[in-house]
C-alpha cells in the first residue's frame, strides 16, 4: 500500500504549491514506492479528481470508513473503478477492504456521472479522457454527436444601480437563448449564445464561456459588470439595509464586491433615505482603480473612498466609525481558488460525505489543527509582521498560510469591535481550511466574541439563495478545532459556504460565513463556542501593526483573467 500512501501525499492541498508535480515527486528523498508510479497514479487521479470526488462524496465513503483521508479515497476509488489492474494491494488490507466492500455504491454513483454526461459506457468516459488528456472537468469529452467539455462561464452581474435584469434580457441579451440549466451553458460552444438566469444570486446571469461582451454598449457604460458567482457572495450573505446603520468595506479594491453591495443596499432601503457606504483601501494605486469602478458603476452617491487608509488602524469608537452597522471584509489570501493558477490540474477532494458532514478523521489531524488555532492566534495577538513570500517548499508555504491566517483573524476581531456593527461577512478565495473554517474557529473562540456578542450567521438565518447553495464548510477542520467537544461541528460547517473550481456549480474556489451579533446582555445562540479565558489562543483587545500581505496575492473578483 505504500504507493497509495506515497501518491496520496500529493493530493494534499499544501503539495500543490510547492513546485511541478514532476519535480515534487522525482525530487523526493522519502518515497517507498516507485516515482515513475507515483506520478503517473498522480496526474491521472488529478485528472479525474472532480468525477471521483462527487463518486466518494455521494457513496457517503468517508463517512463510513474513517481510516480514510479524502486523498487517499480519491487514489483508491480511482484504480477500483478505472484501472485495469484494480487496487494493487493484498485482498485482505484493512484499507483495500474499505473500499471494495462499497464498490456496488461507488459503481453506482460513477455510471449516474456517466450517463448525466451522454456517453454510452464507462469505458467510452475513460478512452476520452486518455485522449483528450486535459484537467478536471475539461477532460471529461464524449464523442462529437455528445455534449462539449465543461469549461468555466462567463458570468455577468446586472448593475441594478443603472438597469434592471428585465431590461438587459431585451436588449443587451435579446438574441440570447435562454436555458434553463447551468450545465448546458458549460458544455457549449464559446460562441453559442445562450444565457442561464442564476438560481442563487438576483440579477446574476451565465454566459457561455468565452463570450465577449467587450463592445456591448451595456458593458461599456457600466450596465453590466463581470463578476465570477463566487465573488458575489459576500454582499449578498452580508444582507446589510439602511436601517442597520452605514456599511464598510474594509479590502474594497478593485471594487466589484463594494458596488455590488451599493446594489443590495439601495434595493433593500425602503424609506427613500441614502444608504452610505466607506471603501477603504490602504493602497493608493489600487484605490484609483476602485473609484474608477464606483464611477462606471454609478454609485459614487453611495460610497465614498477612503484612499490610503488601514482598515486596522480605524479607531471604531470614533465617528463616522460608530455608526458602522455592517461590514464586509475580503482581506488577502494565498489566491488558491483562482482557476489557472496551480501549475498541474485542479485537483478537488472529496468532502466527508454530499454536503461536506462526517467525523473527525483523527487524533493527529484534531491535534494539527488546534496548534494552528492557537498559532494564529498568537501571531494575531502579536502583530506579527513576516510573511513568507515563497512556496517553493511544502513547509514555507505552511508557513505562509500560518501568517495570512493571523492577518484574517486581525482584521475579523477588528471588525468585532465596531460598536454598532451588527452584521459582518468574511471570505476568501482560498481553498484552504487554515485560511477559512479555522479562521472562523479562532473568531469564536477569542474574547473580542464574546465581550461584543458576536456569533454565526447559521444556515437556516441566512438569505434564500446562500441557504440552498449546496456545498458547504469542512466538518472535519470544524470538528478538529473544537476541543471540548462542546460544539456541533457540522452546525459550524453548515453556516460556512464554499464554492468548489472545477465542478458543475462553475465558480472559482471560494469561501464564505457571515457573523451577526446577538442581544445587548451577549447572550449567544449556540453557534458561538465557550471561551476559556486562561487559554492563550484567545486574543487579547489590544494589537499591534498590520501584517504587511503581497498585495498581489489578493484577489477581488473583478473578472477572469481575460476581463480586466
Amino acid at each position: 500500500m505504500s504507493l497509495y500512501y506515497d501518491a496520496a501525499r500529493f493530493l494534499a492541498p499544501q503539495e500543490a504549491k510547492s513546485g511541478s508535480l514532476k519535480s515534487r515527486v522525482f525530487g523526493s528523498k522519502e518515497l517507498r514506492a516507485s516515482p515513475k508510479q507515483i506520478y503517473a497514479l498522480v496526474a491521472e487521479a488529478s485528472k479525474w479528481s472532480p468525477i471521483l470526488a462527487e463518486v466518494v462524496e455521494k457513496s457517503q465513503l468517508l463517512q463510513h470508513e474513517r481510516k480514510l483521508t479524502p486523498s487517499l479515497a480519491l487514489i483508491l476509488v480511482h484504480d477500483l473503478l478505472l484501472s485495469k489492474s484494480g487496487i494493487t494491494a493484498p485482498a485482505t488490507h484493512p484499507l483495500r477492504l474499505a473500499v471494495t466492500r462499497h464498490r456496488a455504491r461507488l459503481g453506482a454513483e460513477l455510471t449516474k456521472i456517466k450517463i448525466r454526461r451522454g456517453f454510452g459506457s464507462i469505458d467510452e468516459l475513460r478512452n476520452h479522457v486518455a485522449k483528450v488528456g486535459v484537467g478536471g472537468t475539461e477532460g471529461i469529452v464524449p464523442n462529437a454527436a455528445s455534449p462539449k467539455p465543461m469549461q468555466h462561464p462567463r458570468w455577468v452581474r446586472i448593475n441594478t444601480l443603472k438597469s434592471t435584469l428585465e431590461d438587459q434580457l431585451q436588449t443587451t441579451f435579446a438574441g440570447f437563448e435562454m436555458v434553463d440549466s447551468l450545465e448546458q451553458i458549460l458544455v457549449r460552444e464559446s460562441a453559442s449564445k445562450i444565457l442561464h438566469v442564476d438560481k442563487h444570486v438576483p440579477d446574476l446571469i451565465a454566459l457561455a464561456p468565452g463570450t465577449d461582451l467587450s463592445k456591448a454598449a451595456a458593458y461599456r457604460k457600466g450596465l453590466i459588470l463581470l463578476q465570477d458567482k463566487a465573488s458575489c457572495f459576500p454582499a449578498y450573505l452580508l444582507d446589510a439595509k439602511p436601517e442597520y446603520g452605514t456599511c464598510l468595506d474594509a479590502c474594497a479594491a478593485p471594487g466589484n464586491k463594494t458596488t455590488h453591495l451599493a446594489a443590495v443596499l439601495k434595493g433593500s432601503d425602503t424609506t427613500g433615505g441614502k444608504p452610505r457606504i466607506w471603501a477603504c483601501e490602504r493602497d493608493k494605486v489600487r484605490a484609483g482603480i476602485l473609484t474608477a469602478m464606483i464611477g462606471l458603476a454609478a454609485c459614487q452617491d453611495i460610497v465614498t473612498v477612503k484612499a490610503g487608509q488601514d482598515f486596522l488602524l480605524l479607531n471604531p469608537e470614533q465617528k463616522p466609525w460608530s455608526e458602522v452597522g455592517s461590514l464586509l471584509l475580503d482581506p488577502s489570501c494565498s489566491g488558491s481558488g483562482i482557476i489557472g493558477r496551480d501549475d498541474i490540474h485542479s485537483v478537488t477532494l472529496p468532502s466527508s460525505t454530499e454536503n461536506g458532514h462526517g467525523p473527525a478523521k483523527s487524533r493527529k489531524r484534531k491535534r494539527k489543527v488546534q496548534t494552528d488555532i492557537k498559532s494564529i492566534a498568537d501571531r494575531a495577538r502579536e502583530g506579527t509582521q513576516e510573511v513568507v513570500e515563497s512556496d517553493d517548499g511544502g513547509n514555507r508555504f505552511s508557513e505562509r498560510l500560518r501568517a495570512l491566517a493571523a492577518f484574517q483573524l486581525r482584521i475579523l476581531l477588528h471588525a468585532f469591535r465596531f460598536p454598532n456593527a451588527r452584521r459582518i461577512s468574511f471570505s476568501t478565495c482560498s481553498i484552504h481550511a487554515e485560511e477559512n473554517e479555522i479562521v472562523v474557529l479562532a473568531a469564536l473562540k477569542s474574547n473580542e466574541a464574546k465581550q461584543h456578542g458576536w456569533r454565526l450567521l447559521g444556515r437556516d438565518e441566512q438569505i434564500s439563495g446562500m441557504k440552498s447553495w449546496p456545498i458547504r464548510g469542512d466538518v472535519q477542520a470544524c470538528q478538529a478545532g473544537i476541543a471540548d467537544g462542546s460544539l456541533g461541528a457540522a452546525q459550524i460547517a453548515e453556516a460556512c459556504i464554499r464554492c468548489r473550481s472545477g465542478t458543475e456549480e462553475g465558480t472559482q474556489g471560494f469561501f464564505v460565513a457571515a457573523f451577526v451579533r446577538s442581544a445587548q446582555d451577549g447572550v449567544t445562540r449556540s453557534l458561538e463556542p465557550e471561551v476559556d479565558q486562561d487559554d492563550p489562543r484567545n486574543v487579547e483587545d489590544s494589537m499591534g501593526d498590520s501584517v504587511h500581505v503581497d498585495e498581489d496575492e489578493e484577489w477581488d473578483g473583478l473578472s477572469d483573467s481575460d476581463d480586466s
